[in-house]
């Protein structure tokens, strides 16, 4: 029964901050709205939207080379060749593995 009293002496001096320190845990860990978890989910947020950023530019690049193979036949040969190692009758092709590796 001593052991009891004071654990209750304790718990009665100390309410505020054990109070405080059971809302924490609950915000920082334990709630479905924690702390920990809004951390994470701003990260992937971050993550995302570098993504997105980088498949924007990728987009306006494929834009700008589609507008310019509308526009310019040298072009389409110029990919055909450099892409696709394509050639004209009489010509011969040299392919070098770093022309591969790309």
């Amino acid at each position: 029964m001593d052991k009891l009293n004071k654990l209750w002496s304790i718990v009665r001096r100390h309410k505020y901050l054990i109070t405080l320190l059971l809302f924490a845990v609950l915000i920082g860990f334990l709630d479905e709205n924690s702390i920990v978890r809004r951390m994470k989910l701003a990260h992937e947020e971050l993550l995302l939207r570098e993504e997105i950023e980088k498949y924007r530019e990728e987009f306006e690049e494929s834009t700008a080379r589609l507008n310019e193979l509308a526009v310019d036949s040298e072009s389409i040969e110029r990919i055909a060749r450099e892409r696709y190692f394509m050639k004209k009758p009489n010509e011969d092709v040299y392919v070098f593995e770093d022309d591969i590796a790309k």
